[in-house]
């Protein structure tokens, strides 16, 4: 039963109304009694009851108030309470103020866990416990607040072109400004000692339809805004041109026409013509900070050529499915994600990994909807459409960073929350002040004024927002996928960088460089070592496969095949009980290697290689030793070493073995090393290294990286890795270079930088403005022009972004320099402990 603003049943004032939501996780009577006890101690419940086989909750409130409550308890419980991401455009937003009403309008509605509004995308992100709300019943509440709002059908930056609008055209603006001209004409022409003022009927008859056509918009939204109780930009711009005109037309019934004849109808006007141009520059800038998504989303063909019968036909690209074989001809884009299955070429993928080089593709390589076919031409078989594909995963990852909103937008969210009834008081205040001190009311009305026009909350608005989307913006075009705005904040901190080693440091193709068989058949040892590894993917069971295949030995057959979390594998081969793994596993057995191989295996460990033993298991007896290499990635010193020029500490968690681990740090020149450490025990590892304080990043790839990068401070992963890693990350990397992290720091601090710069000439507009018109040292003309150049000038600000480029494909960008962290002597010391 889906539940709404009002109550399932009729409202019982004795017993309140009834709501319903559902719940995951219960499996018996007993946790239906656990889940019903935790809702009885919700204040406002008068009575719970759950079906188990519904998977529902049915309660009795006295409002709806209290189903977020009531959801969290069952939570907290231990059971899911599903919820959903709804997402709504919302029109008539002027400042930061609307945002501000928007969200409390949607918090209100029954079933609404949190609510984001977002001004520079106009767009609100509301999380709903599932069922309990639609699209529909939000956006009534958005419209019961005084907007317009509707479900979002697209992307940010990929709507439907919209028919000519002629209010949000430039001509909305051009034909203001030529009726309020000849009413600034005689200021300028008084700076040059021309004395002439236009006939009184003349500057009505000119102001007028600027007031009441083309300033339409502020009566309206602002009349909005006080039914709601609150108040906006719109009704300080309406407030103070209506006094401005209304001044001028009761000076023009009395005869008294000001000093020299001087009306203040150009005052009106002028402040209406410019904020509107104001806006509609903002509009334009906005409109670029969502470049990022549009480049992406047009990335995508809006066909797709489809091989049927030995036919290659052409259908529109919805009608793609998965196993279809699509055919790529030489310079087309590749319109799905799939798998090669004839041909090769060089792809060029520039546009979503920023690796501005071709890479080469053949038979079983992966493509990726959005790439350009070179020069061959490519069969494949689609692997993934639609919103499954990894383009529309990056679009919806950049979408959501983008509709966040970071920590540091709570500041602002609390002064605008104010700032509209505080410029009311003072601008009373100036009035007052002026009136009774001076004598001089028409003077008095017009600091008022001035004072409601330089106010500027909607700067405020668009400072964090804007700074958001073009940072994401700029690192997606590098390959660096921001998830969300918390992590963009944070990732400028960083102190501390650790590293997962194979894949991540490493090319993660590690390759048979040794075998040392006890009885000196190498062939028989690399025989039973492939037969324990043949179903595995790990990339060293990979590399013992390659290595048998190379030398032609047929592959045996094991049985009783199982893993060992962290240590390695065991199974039967030819009867013989066999284990395959670390020196840990070894010594666990108690199997003697002999100082031969023990001598042999010390040296390739020197080296930096990893050594695995092969062990009958039943006997107790070492066979013989197989050692992996695995080449680092070209550009890993250098980016290890552009970390730690900004003070930032180094260190690599890996499994190795302590010996080819601390080659691979030397190598490196990381500042810490801490090896043979489980998968399980990673997180541990990045918890202590927050320790003092510390702001850890993690980078890893694999599936047992995530708990790591989900712990720390900032978690980066690698896209070459698994989509666990990935999900459990706040930024991807979509190559994996590692000079990509350095990237992904910088774009945090010049994202953050922005942001502080814009909040700082927001707020320093209204800081020193306010007291300026109060003071009467502004005249209400230069108070409009000054407050359409805040908003006008936040945006641009916050565009110079977009000129960023990673250090990857152009120079390096030095990291800004931070003051080290002591080493952590625990952790150093113990750069083996398992």
């Amino acid at each position: 039963m889906s539940i709404s603003a009002e109550p399932s049943v009729a409202f019982d004032a004795a017993t309140g109304a009834e709501w319903s939501f559902p719940v995951e996780g219960m499996t018996c009577a007993s946790c239906v009694r656990r889940v019903e006890h935790a809702l009885a101690d919700v204040p406002g419940v008068s009575d719970a009851s759950v079906n188990l086989a519904t998977e529902r909750v049915t309660l009795r409130a006295e409002s709806g108030a209290v189903l977020t409550a009531a959801a969290q308890a069952v939570t907290d419980a231990g059971y899911d309470v599903p919820r959903d991401t709804v997402e709504l455009s919302v029109a008539d937003m002027t400042c930061a103020s609307c945002v501000g009403r928007v969200e409390r309008a949607l918090r209100a509605v029954p079933g609404v866990v949190e609510a984001q509004v977002n001004l520079a995308t106009e767009r609100a992100a509301v999380t709903v416990l599932r069922d309990a709300v639609s699209a529909d019943m939000l956006a009534q509440a958005v419209t019961r607040a005084g907007y317009g709002a509707a479900p979002v059908t697209a992307p940010v930056g990929t709507e439907a072109p919209k028919p000519f609008d002629f209010w949000s055209s430039p001509y909305a603006v051009t034909i203001p400004a030529l009726l309020s001209l000849p009413l600034i004409a005689p200021m300028v022409l008084e700076w040059f000692g021309v004395h002439w003022m236009l006939p009184a009927w003349v500057q009505w008859l000119l102001a007028t339809p600027v007031q009441f056509v083309f300033g339409w918009r502020f009566y309206k939204a602002g009349w909005k805004a006080v039914r709601a109780g609150a108040g906006n930009m719109d009704l300080l711009v309406a407030l103070g041109t209506s006094a401005a005109y209304g001044l001028s037309l009761w000076m023009m019934a009395g005869g008294n026409e000001g000093h020299g004849g001087h009306l203040y109808f150009e005052s009106a006007a002028v402040v209406i013509t410019l904020v509107r141009l104001g806006k509609w520059l903002e509009t334009r800038a906005k409109r670029q900070t969502a470049d990022a998504i549009r480049a992406l989303a047009a990335l995508r063909p809006d066909t797709a050529q489809l091989r049927r019968g030995g036919q290659v036909v052409t259908v529109p690209l919805a009608e793609v499915r998965v196993g279809d074989e699509i055919v790529v001809r030489p310079g087309e884009r590749v319109p799905v994600d799939a798998q090669i299955v004839e041909g090769s070429s060089h792809v060029d993928e520039s546009m979503l990994t920023g690796e501005s080089v071709p890479v080469a593709r053949g038979v079983g390589d992966a493509l990726t909807g959005g790439a350009i076919n070179a020069e061959g031409l490519l069969v494949a078989r689609t692997t993934a459409v639609g919103a499954e594909t990894v383009l529309a995963r990056i679009i919806r990852m950049v979408e959501h960073a983008q509709a966040a909103k970071a920590p540091i937008q709570r500041l602002v969210d609390r002064v605008s929350a104010v700032f509209v009834p505080v410029v009311l008081v003072i601008a009373l205040a100036t009035l007052l002040g002026w009136g009774f001190a001076g004598g001089d009311w028409s003077a008095a009305l017009l600091n008022a004024v001035a004072v409601l026009v330089i106010a500027c909350p909607c700067a405020l608005g668009l400072a964090t927002p804007t700074a958001i989307m073009a940072g994401t913006g700029a690192g997606a075009r590098a390959g660096i996928l921001i998830k969300d705005a918390e992590a963009l904040e944070v990732a400028h901190r960083v102190s501390v960088v650790a590293f997962d080693k194979t894949g991540t440091l490493t090319v993660g193709k590690p390759e048979v460089v040794a075998l040392h068989a006890v009885d000196g058949d190498e062939a028989a040892l690399l025989a039973q070592l492939a037969a324990l590894q043949a179903g595995s993917e790990h990339p060293l069971a990979r590399a013992v496969l390659t290595a048998a295949k190379a030398r032609e030995i047929a592959v045996l057959v094991a049985t009783n095949v199982r893993a060992l979390p962290g240590r390695g594998i065991e199974g039967e081969v030819d009867g013989i009980a066999l284990q395959l793994g670390s020196e840990g596993l070894r010594a666990s057995l108690g199997a003697e290697a002999g100082a031969a191989l023990e001598a042999a295996a010390n040296k390739l460990r020197s080296e930096g290689r990893t050594v695995s033993w092969l062990v009958d298991a039943g006997a107790r007896r070492v066979l013989g030793l197989v050692a992996f290499g695995d080449a680092l990635k070209p550009t890993a010193v250098a980016a290890v070493a552009r970390l730690r020029a900004a003070g930032i500490r180094t260190v690599m968690l890996t499994g190795d073995n302590a010996g080819a681990a601390r080659h691979i740090g030397d190598a490196l020149g990381l500042d810490e090393v801490q090896a043979e450490v489980l998968p399980e025990h990673k997180a541990a590892r990045v918890q202590a290294l927050q320790q003092g304080g510390a702001v850890v990043a993690m980078v890893g790839d694999g599936i047992n990286d995530a708990p790591a990068l989900a712990a720390a401070d900032v978690g980066i992963a690698m896209s070459t890795g698994t989509d666990v890693a990935m999900h459990a990350a706040g930024i991807t990397l979509m190559r994996g270079d590692p000079l990509l992290v350095a990237d992904a720091l910088v774009v945090s601090d010049r994202t953050v930088r922005k942001i502080r710069q814009n909040l700082f000439w927001a707020f320093i507009y209204n800081v020193v403005g306010i007291p300026l018109a109060a003071a009467g040292l502004l005249n209400p003309v230069v108070a409009g022009a000054a407050m359409a150049f805040s908003s006008v000038s936040v945006v641009s600000n916050a565009l110079l972004l977009r000129r960023w480029r990673a250090a990857a494909s152009q120079g390096a960008h030095a990291l800004p320099a931070r003051v080290a962290k002591p080493l952590n002597p625990a952790s150093s010391a113990q750069e083996a402990t398992s």
